[in-house]
């Protein structure tokens, strides 16, 4: 079947809850542990922008510094995706999920020492880097233990805990560096904590069953399959065969507009908000908004309830109604902005809300295509080369907003946002597919 037409077949009947106590309690803790580095990523990036005004006091630094540091973990996600990727597809899952977390764990902690610009610069890259291969081996171990029923539902949950994980850094940091006048490392280095959790919690999770089948450890696989799956997802898991992980099958005839799709969607969904939200005090501010870093902080909270809506719709409505016409409401609020930055914040802040949270619909998606729509042996290259195509995106948005609104305004940066926004649309009403209760193996089928 062609995954990307939109069309598919009529659902099965679907199977009871699970009903073995074990499993249901291994797939959320999976699920949790996965949701872990997510907020992992969410609280380095949303602590980034809060301390950005100290920081540069602090260190002296330039329009160049501040987008160079602020872009420096999407820089690092853009290098450790599709490496995580590779790694996890050629030597499995289960060792690189923890190597990643311990890897960010040391430079988390290297952050209460920074003195210079550069130190801090080079230890969030590494973080990125982490990060990113954690993004290209969680979610495709995430994706193929899930049962089809839920396994939107779980993908679209990590994107949520990015989301909480953002909020909680921008609003302890707001409140440390408010009531305590807390040192901008101190708020940095708290993403210490967490990580020290979740890499506690990783040791000794299991290797994906279809990661071992599709090496030839056929046996094995089905052993630990029959442990931890649902009954329904044992035949689907059988099926798997053997294959080449090489990342050239991404561009192949059969896989080549699946790739295109969750490139673009990625790159189209966060660009624009990596350049609002690492930036959301400034941008505020430069609307006539005078509190920005609470406005700021409103927008992440809305921005949480956008993406738990998209997570509680996804079974039920499938993806591409929640892929598409958010996308373009985020780029109609984002052009009034553009038009009329300077008539009313009050109807500025009804803009940034709308797009928050029409963004955070959207951009739920970006965690459940990528881990779908490519088969076991490239699952993770995928996700990889997709999170690192996106942060070019992101990365770039980071880096060019301070310059943008310096030298352009707020006006012209806005329409450029939504600009993106419109092309994400298009491509996404064009190729997006839909999944909605389709098996990993069908809905990963070549075209």
């Amino acid at each position: 079947m062609n995954i990307l037409t939109g069309k598919q077949p009529m659902p099965a009947v679907r199977p009871p809850v699970l009903s073995d106590p074990r499993k249901r309690r291994f797939l959320i803790k999976l699920s949790g542990l996965i949701a872990g580095g997510m907020f992992i990523d969410g609280f380095i990036l949303g602590g980034i922008g809060l301390v950005m005004p100290a920081m540069t006091k602090d260190l002296g630094l330039s329009f160049a510094w501040q987008g160079l540091i602020g872009a420096s973990a999407l820089i690092g996600i853009f290098v450790g995706g599709p490496l995580g990727g590779y790694l996890a597809d050629k030597f499995g899952r289960k060792p690189l999920f923890t190597i990643d977390l311990a890897i960010f764990l040391l430079g988390s902690a290297s952050q209460f020492f920074v003195t210079e610009a550069w130190q801090l610069f080079a230890i969030r890259l590494v973080m990125g880097m982490a990060i990113g291969a954690d993004y290209a081996i969680g979610w495709p171990l995430l994706a193929e233990f899930s049962p089809a029923r839920l396994r939107g539902k779980l993908l679209a949950f990590q994107e949520v805990a990015w989301y909480i994980g953002y909020l909680v850094a921008f609003a302890v940091g707001y409140y440390m560096s408010t009531v305590f006048n807390a040192d901008w490392r101190i708020i940095l280095g708290m993403s210490t904590i967490p990580s020290v959790i979740v890499f506690l919690l990783r040791l000794g999770s299991p290797e994906s069953p279809r990661w071992l089948i599709s090496k030839g450890r056929v046996e094995e696989g089905r052993a630990v399959a029959a442990m931890y799956m649902e009954e329904s997802e044992l035949d689907d898991v059988h099926t798997e065969t053997r294959g080449s992980t090489s990342i050239f099958r991404l561009f192949s005839p059969q896989y080549r507009k699946a790739t295109i799709f969750v490139c673009v969607y990625w790159v189209c969904n966060v660009t624009p908000y990596f350049a609002i939200a690492t930036f959301a005090p400034i941008v505020l501010e430069s609307t006539g908004i005078k509190d920005g870093l609470t406005g700021a902080l409103a927008l992440n909270g809305v921005v949480v309830i956008g993406a738990v809506t998209s997570m509680f719709l996804i079974e039920k409505v499938g993806r591409r109604k929640l892929a598409i016409p958010p996308l373009w409401i985020g780029a109609g609020a984002l052009v009034i902005i553009g038009l009329f930055a300077h008539v009313s914040p009050v109807i500025i802040l009804a803009c940034f809300i709308i797009f928050s949270f029409a963004n955070a619909v959207s951009t739920a998606l970006t965690g459940v295509f990528p881990g779908e729509v490519f088969p076991t042996e490239i699952r993770g290259a995928g996700v990889g080369f997709a999170t690192a195509i996106s942060r070019v995106g992101a990365a770039a948005g980071t880096f060019l907003i301070p310059l943008s609104l310096s030298g352009l305004g707020i006006g012209a940066t806005m329409i450029i946002a939504a600009v993106i926004c419109i092309i994400g649309a298009l491509v996404s009403q064009r190729l997006a597919p839909e999944t909605k209760g389709l098996s990993l193996n069908a809905a990963s089928a070549p075209l």
